[in-house]
């Protein structure tokens, strides 16, 4: 008996899994598409559309400001940020509701005990994407850490070939090698970003490494989502992070030998 109910369950979870995907899909569509929109039409403002209305005279103000306007005004801005928590909410339901009832009827189908309670899926599920923002950040990290050096080092080298061919010249600018490819100094566009790091911490730009851990712990604490509920929470949270990652200790190492 036991058997058939789990498998009358797996397939009930089956017809789930795919309804809530299809769900997803159209929602995470129309997000989309309405973040789109939104974008062209904050282009099409900042490129004179307001002017445009207001040269239009009495009619062009009520067109602004008839309540229609301001409603679809209203729904460009915020359909796209309620869209998009939406569908991580359907996302984080569909995993804990169809994870939780495979395993059911797995459990089921071999006769096996539940050891797993319904809430250890929420916490797994958000685990998972910790995880995987981890990895993201990481993956960030790594990548302009990468094409840092590779601006250092094409410099390095353009700086060597003009030093060999022109008798010790080293240029501090930008400036055009060979095949008119075009060389410029990173060392301006890195400063300005380590400082910008540590004003984003709170620190000075002489920090050293265990000075920026314990700013960004702060930080962190400070403006995580979970814990504080500010509307620009999240991005502040995100710049800190942002910000951490560019201050490692490679970096860190670089600054101080650009500024000897």
């Amino acid at each position: 008996m036991k058997k058939v109910i789990g498998n009358i369950i797996y397939k009930l979870t089956e017809g789930l899994s795919f309804v809530l995907d299809a769900i997803i899909a159209i929602v995470n569509f129309f997000v989309t598409l309405v973040a789109t929109l939104s974008s062209g039409l904050a282009a099409l403002i900042s490129a004179g559309g307001c002017l445009f209305i207001f040269l239009m005279g009495p009619f062009g103000l009520y067109l602004l400001f008839n309540p229609v306007t301001l409603f679809l005004i209203l729904f460009f801005v915020i359909f796209p940020i309620l869209g998009t928590k939406f569908v991580s909410w359907l996302k984080y339901l569909k995993y804990i509701f169809t994870e939780y009832l495979f395993d059911l009827s797995e459990d089921l189908i071999k006769g096996r005990n539940r050891s797993k309670k319904f809430n250890d899926y929420g916490l797994k599920y958000r685990t998972m994407q910790e995880e995987q923002r981890r990895r993201e950040q990481q993956r960030r990290q790594e990548e302009e850490q990468r094409q840092w050096e590779e601006r250092f080092k094409q410099w390095n080298e353009y700086q060597k070939s003009q030093q060999q061919y022109y008798g010790g010249f080293w240029g501090n600018g930008q400036n055009t090698g060979y095949g008119g490819q075009t060389f410029s100094n990173p060392s301006t566009d890195f400063k300005n970003k380590y400082e910008s790091s540590c004003q984003i911490l709170g620190l000075g730009s002489d920090a050293d490494k265990y000075q920026v851990k314990l700013a960004y712990r702060k930080k962190a604490k400070q403006y995580h989502p979970d814990l504080n509920k500010a509307a620009d929470a999240t991005k502040k949270f995100q710049e800190i992070n942002d910000a951490y990652e560019f201050l490692n200790d490679d970096n860190i190492e670089r600054y101080k030998s650009i500024n000897k």
